[in-house]
């Protein structure tokens, strides 16, 4: 498909808000950078390779309101775009970091856009989860954990109708609403919310400890009815915990056929790294 240049900040700008639903993928290069030309040529093969994601070269020397706003402070500097939000940075030549991030962030299944997800300005954050570092408790064997971020499978609790979900993210995340679906007899009742803690809560802990945000889950609200949670509250999150305390029927085995986390990225800039990259 190969790598579109931008010579213009307006352009930049217009290019991801017409490719909103698609992963941009976006080097910013200086005329004067031997680096960026060294890189160019394995840049241009990774724009044929993924060729469902866009590719830009962004000129900083002809783009210079993008540089601070985007957090460029050295060349070549890559940053992944999904939903005009950036979903991955990487500083220097290092075209294999770049490639495992397309890799990470390109089947679009792995990401539902904006208006998909059913909050505008706000995406499915499934992608921003590392799913190897998330844990449950009481996760039965034949149906764990893993079995929740597969698109037909569902977990299950195993020795009663309590379930600790651990949901870590890539990078500090806003999280808006939740999506759950579940069988209406057996399905989640009441959900106590934590965040940012340092390793998975026991049931002990959940139990006793004051949490976020505790959720009272209705029959009809598990059909994928977006649920808001209290987002002032939940607007730096690196890792959310879910308490599952009971089901709907008080029956012994709760079952979770999805669960979907609704929000965005929180890109933080450190203007104190910012350098001006000189013409």
């Amino acid at each position: 498909m190969g790598v579109k240049k931008i010579e213009k900040d307006s352009l930049f700008r217009e290019i991801l808000n017409l490719n909103s639903t698609k992963l941009v993928v976006a080097g910013f290069y200086a005329i004067w950078c031997p680096t960026c030309k060294q890189v160019e040529p394995d840049f241009e093969k990774l724009s044929n390779k993924y060729d469902r994601a866009l590719f830009l070269e962004v000129y900083v020397d002809k783009c210079p309101e993008i540089v601070p706003i985007e957090g460029v402070s050295t060349t070549p500097t890559f940053i992944l775009y999904r939903n005009k939000l950036q979903v991955a940075k990487i500083r220097g030549a290092n075209i294999a970091a770049v490639e495992v991030k397309i890799m990470d962030l390109y089947e679009a299944s792995h990401v539902a856009a904006v208006d998909d997800c059913g909050v505008p300005g706000h995406m499915d954050l499934s992608s921003f989860i590392i799913k190897r570092h998330c844990e449950a408790l009481n996760d039965s064997d034949e149906h764990p954990l893993p079995r929740l971020f597969e698109n037909s499978g569902y977990i299950e609790s195993d020795c009663d109708q309590q379930l600790i979900l651990s949901l870590v993210f890539k990078q500090p995340v806003r999280v808006h609403s939740i999506k759950v679906k579940a069988p209406k007899n057996n399905g989640p009742k009441l959900l106590k919310l934590f965040i940012n803690q340092t390793k998975t809560i026991d049931f002990d802990t959940a139990t006793n400890n004051l949490a976020a945000q505790e959720l009272d889950l209705q029959p009809d609200e598990l059909d994928g009815k977006i649920v808001n949670l209290k987002y002032v509250k939940f607007k730096y999150v690196h890792n959310l915990q879910i308490f599952v305390v009971n089901n709907q029927t008080e029956v012994d085995v709760t079952r979770i056929d999805s669960l979907n986390i609704i929000g965005m990225p929180t890109t933080v800039i450190n203007m104190a790294d910012f350098k001006r990259i000189a013409v």
